[in-house]
């Protein structure tokens, strides 16, 4: 019986293990190689994913950079307005206190006037001195809304 086992049995045996042998080690290879593109292909995708939150980060910066210079000339152009208000509110003030003087120095120099045309004078002036008044204060009101 034992010459039977090793007989042309055993040698088919032999051939079938030889041969799972070579199919597990072509599997092994196999599955090693599908291995190595796996990671190959990971490594790949986080290098994209990093290229790409670094694009994004820097997108976003250079928009920061932008809005804060855009802002910057906002508030520039903005305080030359106001400046610009400021100081032609200064020249109407000015105006205005020198007709005042004016007023005040014609005043003096004019003859006593009898009492009904002093009370047409006082409401001359508190007439000019409202228009004045009135204008000073349009000229605020343009400033505040620069």
């Amino acid at each position: 019986m034992s010459g039977e086992t090793d007989g042309p049995g055993s040698e088919d045996f032999g051939a079938q293990v030889e041969a799972a042998e070579r199919r597990l080690r072509e599997a092994a290879e196999a599955a090693a190689a599908a291995e190595e593109r796996a990671t190959a292909e990971i490594r790949a995708l986080e290098a994209d994913l990093e290229r790409e939150r670094q694009r994004s980060t820097d997108e976003l910066e250079q928009l920061r950079r932008g809005h804060e210079a855009a802002l910057a000339e906002e508030r520039e152009a903005r305080q030359q307005a106001i400046s610009a208000a400021e100081a032609r509110l200064a020249e109407l003030e000015a105006q205005a206190e020198a007709a005042e003087q004016r007023v005040a120095e014609a005043q003096r120099q004019a003859a006593p006037p009898e009492p009904p045309v002093a009370g047409e004078e006082a409401r001359a002036r508190e007439s000019a001195a409202a228009w004045l008044r009135a204008q000073i204060e349009a000229i605020r009101r343009e400033a505040a809304g620069r």
